[in-house]
């Protein structure tokens, strides 16, 4: 892979295969890889089948995992993680707001758009309400005092800037269970 391309297919085990590569496309699948419901390796199996076009034999699937989790992370293979200071799924009027500004038009309705020319938009995202939630979750996230007109928003704002808790289904059975025991 090379930023200076966008991608449309890939060699897997000596075989080319054509790829999804529109940004919904990859949203979707980042949210079945989130998923706390599916283990692991289903959500990777998952993710891969939505991804590449056509069956991918199961002595390439490491292959083509790593494939795809650089492919989301726009080429690079070795990327860490940071803390988490977004959330696609609860943060996507902000990103969709401040994308739309930067790329001048409306990129939902688009037919197409390649994931790398949408994370290409986002990474070029300055001052805004998206810059202004990750600033204040970073700055809670790591002790540091609010301004006082970040304390304001923050408190105008918690529900948009606290992490929903996502809880798998086993989780909210469990949550119902104890209520009713409560008599809730």
């Amino acid at each position: 892979m090379t930023p200076w391309a966008l991608p449309e297919t890939a060699t897997i085990g000596g075989t080319e295969y054509e790829l999804h590569t529109d940004y919904r496309d990859i949203l979707e699948i980042m949210g079945y890889l989130d998923d706390p419901d599916t283990p692991e390796y289903l959500r990777w199996r998952i993710a891969v089948a939505l991804f590449f076009e056509g069956e991918m034999p199961a002595k390439d699937m490491q292959e083509s995992m790593e494939y795809l989790a650089a492919f989301i992370s726009c080429g690079e293979k070795d990327s860490k993680p940071g803390p988490k200071l977004l959330d696609w799924e609860q943060d996507a009027k902000a990103i969709i707001a401040d994308v739309n500004k930067v790329a001048g038009r409306e990129i939902r309705s688009l037919p197409y758009l390649h994931w790398w020319t949408f994370l290409a938009y986002f990474q070029a995202i300055g001052e805004g309400q998206l810059s202004t939630i990750v600033s204040i979750r970073d700055k809670l996230r790591r002790g540091k005092k609010l301004e006082k007109w970040e304390q304001d928003y923050y408190r105008e704002n918690k529900s948009r800037i606290d992490f929903k808790k996502k809880y798998s289904a086993e989780d909210l059975a469990e949550q119902e269970r104890l209520k009713k025991l409560l008599g809730e």
